[in-house]
C-alpha cells in the first residue's frame, strides 16, 4: 500500500514508524487519491471522518491527515483531547460505518510541546466491502469522496464474494498425514486456518522474501527452545521441530506460504494401551461405563502439544511485524467423532463422576471463520485461541455461567 513516508534508504515507512520530523515529507504531496489532509480538528471535520475512512475503504486505502494545511501543507499542531484519539476515531466509526473498516490511528506529538501534535489516520483497503457510511457507500473521486455508482457497487460486492470464495479454499488445504493412528484407528487431527487477506499475489515470492520468513521462523523456534526442519512442498515451507523418521510418522506440522498465510495441523495425543487401561477402569470406578473401543486423548499432553505449536504462529508474527488483523482465523476438526478427553486431574475425574465424560459429537468440522478486524486484534493469541477451542470441540463448555464448568476449563488450560 502507498505511504507518504520513506526512510533515510526510499523505503515506505508504516505508520508506527512514522516520527514528527517524517512530516515535512508531506510538503512534495499533494491531496489525491490515496491522500487528505485537514488543517483542524472542528465539529464539520468531525462529521467527515466516518465517510473519509469508508471511502479509502471502499477503494484502495489511503492516508487521512488531521493538522496539515490543505494549501501549503504545513505542520498546524492540533490540541491533543484528554480522550485518545484513536479511541474517537474508533467510536466514530463503529457508529457511522458498517462493516468495520480496516484503519489504525496515531497521535504524534509535537516535541516542543506535547500536549499538541498531528492526527494520522491509516486506511487499508477493505477485503470486505461496500463499506457504509451513514447509510451511503463512498469511494475516492479524485481527492474527494462520493457516493459509489451502480458499477462500482456490483465491483465492490464481487470482491467482497471473491474474498470469502479464497478464504474458503485455503481452508481445504491438506498436509499429507497417515490415515491410521498407532492403535489402528484414523488418526484424529486439529487444524488451524490463519489466511492472510490484503490481496492475491500473482507472482512467487522472490528466494530474498523466503529466506526472510525462514529466517523469522528459525528465529520464533529457537525462542521455543526448538529446532526447525524445513520442508518444501509445491507452493508452500512444511516446517516442524522433529524430523519425521518417515511417511507413516505424524508430528506437528506448520505450513508457511508466500502471502505468510499459515496452516497449523497438530495430531491429537491418544493414550497408550496401558494408560488407556488404567484411565477406562477409572472411568468404572467412577460409575461411568466405557466400551473398550472407546479412544482416549491425553488432556495435557495434547494441550502441550498444540500450545508449543501456537505460540509459535504468535512469536512469527510478532517477529515479522504483522499485525493478527490482517488475518482470517477457523480451525477444524478431523477424525475426531466420539473421541474422549480424558486427564486425571482431581477437578476432571469430579466432573466426570457428577456429569459424565466428555467426548467430540463430531466427525470433521470447520468453525466458523472468525475476521481479526473488530479491533480486538491487538488481544488475539494463537495460543490461546487454539488451546481453547481445541476443548472446545471436545466438549468443554467454553463461555458457561456455571462455576463447575468454568473450573474444569481453567484447570484442564492451566495444566
Amino acid at each position: 500500500m502507498f505511504s507518504p513516508f520513506r526512510d533515510d534508504s526510499g523505503t515506505p515507512k508504516g505508520l508506527a514508524d512514522v516520527t514528527w520530523d517524517d512530516l515535512a515529507q508531506l510538503r512534495d504531496y499533494d491531496e489525491g487519491f490515496v491522500l487528505e489532509f485537514k488543517v483542524a480538528y472542528t465539529p464539520s471535520v468531525r462529521r467527515k471522518i466516518p465517510k473519509i475512512v469508508a471511502s479509502f475503504a471502499n477503494s484502495r486505502g489511503g492516508w487521512l491527515v488531521i493538522g496539515v494545511s490543505d494549501d501549503d501543507h504545513a505542520v498546524c499542531p492540533v490540541p491533543r483531547p484528554q480522550a485518545d484519539f484513536g479511541q474517537i476515531i474508533g467510536e466514530l466509526c463503529r457508529r457511522h460505518v458498517s462493516p468495520a473498516p480496516p484503519f489504525d490511528v496515531r497521535f504524534i506529538a509535537d516535541p516542543t510541546n506535547d500536549q499538541q501534535g498531528v492526527v494520522v489516520v491509516r486506511v487499508g483497503e477493505g477485503d470486505f466491502p461496500p463499506y457504509i457510511a451513514d447509510g451511503v457507500v463512498e469511494v475516492r473521486e479524485g481527492s474527494t469522496s462520493g457516493p459509489a455508482t451502480s458499477a462500482a457497487l456490483v465491483e465492490l460486492y464481487g470482491k467482497a464474494t471473491g474474498r470469502r470464495r479464497e478464504i474458503a479454499v485455503f481452508c481445504n488445504r491438506t498436509v499429507f498425514y497417515p490415515d491410521r493412528a498407532g492403535d489402528g484407528g484414523p488418526l484424529p487431527l486439529f487444524d488451524l486456518y490463519l489466511y492472510r487477506m490484503g490481496g492475491v499475489r500473482d507472482e512467487a515470492p522472490s528466494r530474498e522474501e523466503v529466506a526472510a520468513h525462514v529466517e523469522a521462523m528459525d528465529a520464533a523456534f529457537a525462542r521455543q527452545g526448538l529446532a526447525c526442519h524445513v520442508q518444501h512442498a509445491h507452493d508452500s515451507l512444511i516446517l516442524r521441530a522433529d524430523l519425521p523418521a518417515g511417511p507413516h510418522d505424524a508430528r506437528s506440522a506448520l505450513e508457511l506460504f508466500g502471502d505468510e498465510s499459515m496452516k497449523l495441523t497438530v495430531p491429537a495425543v491418544l493414550l497408550d494401551p496401558r494408560a488407556r487401561e488404567g484411565a477406562l477402569a477409572r472411568m468404572r470406578e467412577l460409575g461411568r461405563f466405557a466400551v473398550d473401543e472407546t479412544r482416549l486423548i491425553d488432556a495435557r499432553a495434547t494441550l502441550r502439544r498444540v500450545s508449543r505449536m501456537a505460540t509459535l504462529l504468535d512469536r512469527y508474527v510478532r517477529e515479522r511485524n504483522i499485525s493478527w488483523r490482517e488475518y482470517a482465523v477457523a480451525y477444524e476438526l478431523e477424525n475426531m467423532a466420539g473421541i474422549v478427553l480424558w486427564s486425571d486431574q482431581r477437578t476432571y475425574l469430579d466432573y466426570v463422576r457428577d456429569r459424565g465424560v466428555l467426548s467430540c459429537g463430531t466427525t470433521d468440522c470447520r468453525s466458523r471463520v472468525r475476521y481479526l478486524d473488530d479491533g480486538a486484534h491487538d488481544s488475539f493469541r494463537a495460543r490461546q485461541f487454539a488451546g481453547s477451542h481445541f476443548f472446545e470441540a471436545c466438549g468443554l463448555p467454553l463461555g458457561s455461567r456455571d462455576p463447575r464448568d468454568n473450573e474444569l476449563v481453567d484447570a484442564l488450560l492451566r495444566a
